[in-house]
């Protein structure tokens, strides 16, 4: 019988995780790397942890997340999202306590894109009347 593992996708900006848990001792490997060895600050890693420490099931599970696009903290931030929407799948009751904190909801800013005929996304060119 194959173990069961849960699989979710967390989004931010143009960063994207894919997240997958199996029951086990706690491991969390980014990129098929260890966790301290892609992150360094512990800022970060704690922001990882979030989810896990709100639904008490840290040291639980072993996540393997692929992460891409992006820069550093939106990947983070992508992986956050991830680890709780994989949570929800794990039970439903996480729900409520992860939508209090914030956690389900994307954060859906992106840089806008320049349009044609302008300086930038909204700047428009100086106008002279002489």
């Amino acid at each position: 019988m194959a173990e069961e593992s849960y699989y979710a996708t967390g989004k931010r900006k143009t960063a994207i995780a894919r997240v997958w848990m199996k029951l086990g001792d706690g491991k969390i490997m980014i990129n098929k790397v260890p966790i301290d060895d892609y992150i360094d600050t512990d800022v970060a890693k704690m922001i990882v942890a979030q989810p896990l420490e709100l639904t008490n099931t840290i040291g639980r599970y072993n996540i393997s997340v692929n992460v891409k696009g992006g820069g550093f903290s939106g990947q983070i931030l992508a992986i956050k999202h991830g680890i709780s929407k994989a949570l929800l799948k794990i039970s439903p009751e996480f729900r409520e306590s992860l939508k209090k904190a914030g956690f389900i909801t994307r954060d859906s800013r992106i840089k806008e894109r320049k349009k044609y005929g302008q300086r930038s996304a909204r700047a428009r060119f100086q106008y002279s009347k002489r």
